[in-house]
């Protein structure tokens, strides 16, 4: 039985303070903590969950599937002109993408999602949180938001509203992170975009320069090229730096033939935006001007106001960039009393929406094991034991982010589609594995031939050649993203070679390209 305990209503340091009780506390209601909310409460755990904007996160309305949309367009004309007998359609009507992305945000409306916390028996509250102790977290709002309201009317005057929230069990973290902005003398002054300003925009500027050359910038490039901007890239670097070097030299040809000015090894020196034209002074002595600018340079994880020293962190107890260092089993290190989780961007360890949902997972389950008592069809659990505090749990259990070390997946949505699971082969040697890289043309599959006569992409495994099991895989075409999942299962199954061969690609599809592999390898 799940019960939360009576709420207590106080006025503290001109603040109105409410204070309850659940077994589990939820920092952050986006896609990570609703499964990590929603996993906990199975067990008969009573769970709240904290949000400070929308339900549903970034994800939802300012990044994955906003910016899905607006590459979508450009990535189904694409095909129609690669493909004998139909029309090239023309450039993407502008309007009608926005619209479309309007949609699929529901408006920046959350009550749907809102809807589904509540039919999943959690307790919103909305409201920016931070650790206030042990098992403490206070929420604070502005008394006209809707975190204000505890039931019953109340006078609050113009004071803000706190709820303190005490968690019997636990407190998981999945406040997710926030972008980097470069200390590049008048940058700040010049409002740059941010990811949320690219993909909530609802007017393609006439030129925009994109700062970056990661997922953001690159997806972002490719889909304001589609809808009509000139667009210039730079990166200080390479493109797609995490990646095979092969992916990033592919999606820049692909970017320059679309009509992207993209420049290579530069970065601003200075930003000045005046009369509505931003101009950008490059380290190489070059210059820039567009009407906007976006920045996407990488993003942190967002500690800085979570109180963390009330849970007897200092800085040092921190990862990289802020984020909180956590064990197989997403528990905090470092916390006396093992009472404080964390999963998603805010950890560091995998930043990607599918990699934090499946550490929400792993977390509410190991969360619903320790603390819970119903042990039924809901449970996601199924009755098996959690390992003790401070014990590692076993590698590939349910209570382990196993995948998290070795197969983490990764798809980029440009033209051509980029997707990626487990590390690179410099990672894989870097990492001691005796790895052989085999790569593969996959214009030369029969399928490629049938999907475009221009069909461009490669593919390449990574073979751990003692144990004979891939280890690692990257595809860069049309896509992509679609053959990423039997990869993913390859790596993680640990399928034996031999047993890979018995796996008959179906002709003439695409993925007949595993065939390949093999023959190319020997078998």
């Amino acid at each position: 039985m799940r019960l939360a305990g009576r709420a207590r209503e106080g006025h503290h340091g001109g603040m109105t303070v409410s204070e309850e009780s659940f077994d589990v506390v939820v920092i952050g209601g986006g896609p990570v903590g609703e499964n990590a909310a929603d996993r906990a409460s199975r067990t008969g755990l009573s769970v709240a969950l904290v949000e400070s904007e929308l339900v549903g996160g970034e994800c939802s309305y300012w990044a994955c599937m906003p910016s899905k949309v607006l590459l979508r367009a450009g990535a189904v004309r694409s095909l129609a002109r690669d493909t004998p007998g139909l029309a090239d359609p023309g450039p993407p009507d502008a309007a009608a993408v926005f619209a479309r992305r309007d949609e699929i945000t529901s408006g920046w409306d959350d009550s749907g999602q809102v809807s589904w916390v509540e039919g999943a028996g959690l307790t919103l509250v909305r409201g920016h949180g931070r650790l206030a102790g042990e098992r403490l977290v206070e929420v604070t709002a502005p008394k006209d938001s809707p975190a204000a309201g505890f039931g019953e009317a109340t006078d609050l005057g113009d004071a803000p509203v706190t709820r303190l929230l005490r968690a019997r069990h636990a407190v998981i973290v999945a406040t997710g992170s926030v972008p980097v902005l470069p200390d590049v003398p008048g940058l700040a002054e010049a409002e740059p975009w941010s990811s949320r300003e690219a993909t909530a925009s609802d007017a393609v500027p006439e030129s925009l320069v994109v700062v970056g050359g990661g997922v953001v910038g690159v997806e972002m490039a490719n889909a304001y090229a589609d809808l009509g901007a000139r667009v210039t890239l730079l990166a200080r670097g390479g493109l797609l730096s995490n990646a095979e070097p092969f992916a990033g030299e592919m999606v820049a040809d692909a970017l320059r033939a679309a009509g992207v000015d993209v420049r290579l090894g530069v970065e601003p020196s200075a930003v000045q935006r005046a009369d509505g034209t931003v101009t950008v002074t490059l380290s190489d002595g070059g210059e820039v001007t567009a009407a906007e600018i976006l920045v996407a340079t990488g993003r942190v994880p967002r500690t800085a106001d979570l109180g963390v020293e009330a849970a007897g962190l200092d800085e040092s107890a921190l990862g990289r960039g802020g984020a909180l260092v956590v064990d197989e089993s997403l528990q905090v290190t470092g916390v006396e009393g093992g009472w404080l989780y964390a999963c998603g961007d805010v950890t560091g360890r995998a930043p990607t929406t599918h990699q934090g949902k499946y550490q929400g997972r792993v977390v509410g389950d190991v969360v619903a094991a320790r603390y819970g008592t119903e042990a039924g069809d809901r449970a996601p659990t199924h009755g098996d034991p959690a390992p003790a505090q401070g014990e590692e749990p076993a590698p590939w259990s349910r209570y382990a982010a196993t995948a998290d070390r070795t197969a983490r997946v990764q798809v980029v949505f440009t033209q051509p589609q980029v997707s990626w699971v487990g590390p690179t082969e410099r990672e894989a040697r870097a990492a001691g594995l005796p790895v052989e890289a085999v790569s593969y043309d996959l214009s030369w599959v029969a399928g490629a031939s049938v999907e475009s006569p221009g069909y461009t992409g490669r593919a390449q495994v990574l073979v751990d050649t003692q144990r004979k099991v891939l280890v690692g895989a990257t595809f860069v075409g049309p896509d992509a993203g679609e053959m990423l999942h039997a990869a993913t299962i390859a790596v993680v199954g640990e399928v034996p070679l031999d047993r890979l061969w018995h796996a008959v690609p179906a002709y003439p599809t695409v993925s007949e390209v595993w065939l390949r592999f093999l023959e190319s390898y020997g078998l």
